[in-house]
């Protein structure tokens, strides 16, 4: 087992970039700092915080604090601010992670030995989810199934498919391979910059390694309706190719088994309509179940997250079709359709600089 260490020679750089933090940095910073079997330094970019973030980081004296420079034109903050962070690593490994995570014991070791076993470049963790108020428990199973559908994590780590994908919330990658795709600068305009990485990783022949973890990190990422709203308008129409198809696919799968049902109770060959009922709702249950939540909130999910997921979907696309995408007090403008698939083309001809 390789001594813990926070200074000197590092085998892993972990760079939480924090922008108004405060309610989660202190668990993330608690549960890394806890890593043992590797050694490890952290990094907290202060990315112009307004709250406490910089004094909580600055409380463990183990910590390295840096602040993000001013935002470039054309960079997104969280991009910028952990880019100031990648030159100043002294780990073999990068591990970019959210400040609103928890590491589980062991984990940070865990990773490194995975990645090694594997030959992978690129080792990225979709965190268990943490969701505790009515609308977290009923969007995220739906988001998440859908999520799994459109990167399914066994043909993201095949090296012979050209999917890709990443979950920026947990992404460990090789520093050789990081600074040979251009790191974080290369893909400093992309709203999605952790999908965006993986693309580059993998048109540049690099291994990827992508799974559900809830062996090794949880996250919450929202704390209430309007984070939610504000974070999935976000990212959503760049996560799905179609998102406008994909709302009403949504809208009419979950209209369905509500038609048949109306039609069960009016008395028209009663039987027929309530087996119909009962088989349409449960593939709306197993379509969703495949997100790892429970069974109640894969009801919750069927009931209700089906609709406010394609209320979000639509919400997004229009915000990036307006080129007005808001997060975290900023306001960017993201890429026209046209720009994402150029940008697509690039990476995957191993073109991106």
């Amino acid at each position: 087992m390789v001594e813990t260490s926070l200074s000197g020679h590092s085998q892993v750089s972990v760079i939480i970039p924090a922008r108004n933090e405060e309610e989660n940095l202190k668990s993330c910073l608690e549960s890394l700092i806890a890593q043992t079997g590797v050694s490890f330094e952290v990094i907290v970019v202060n990315d112009h915080s307004t709250d406490r973030t910089r004094e909580i980081a600055e409380s463990y004296p183990e910590i390295r604090v840096i602040d993000a420079g001013p935002l470039p034109a054309g960079w997104t903050g969280k991009n910028n601010a952990v880019t100031m962070a990648a030159p100043a690593a002294r780990g073999d490994w990068l591990l970019f992670t959210d400040a609103d995570t928890i590491h589980l014991p062991g984990s940070l070791a865990r990773a490194v030995k995975e990645a090694g076993e594997n030959g992978a470049d690129l080792l990225s963790y979709s965190p268990e989810q943490i969701a505790v108020t009515f609308w977290e428990m009923a969007v995220l199973p739906v988001v998440f199934a859908e999520l799994a559908r459109e990167y399914p994590p066994k043909k993201v780590s095949d090296p012979n498919s050209p999917d890709a994908a990443a979950n920026g919330q947990y992404l460990l990658i090789r520093r050789e391979a990081y600074e040979a795709i251009g790191g974080h600068a290369a893909v400093a305009a992309s709203i999605l910059e952790d999908v965006a990485l993986a693309r580059a990783a993998k048109a540049a022949g690099k291994r990827i390694r992508f799974r559900y973890a809830a062996d090794a990190v949880r996250t919450r990422m929202y704390r209430n309706f309007r984070q939610l709203r504000e974070g999935w308008t976000k990212n959503l129409a760049i996560l799905f190719r179609n998102p406008r198809q994909l709302a009403t696919t949504t809208l009419l799968m979950w209209l369905l088994p509500w038609l048949i049902l109306a039609i069960a109770i009016s008395g028209a060959r009663v039987n027929l309509w309530w087996t119909a009922f009962v088989g349409s709702f449960l593939y709306v249950g197993f379509r969703i179940k495949r997100a790892n939540f429970t069974s109640g909130m894969t009801l919750l999910g069927a009931l209700f997250g089906m609709p406010m997921f394609a209320y979000l979907l639509l919400r997004s696309r229009r915000a990036h079709a307006r080129r007005n995408v808001s997060w975290k007090g900023r306001t960017y403008e993201p890429k026209s359709n046209s720009d994402r698939a150029s940008e697509e083309t690039t990476i995957a001809t191993g073109k991106l600089a």
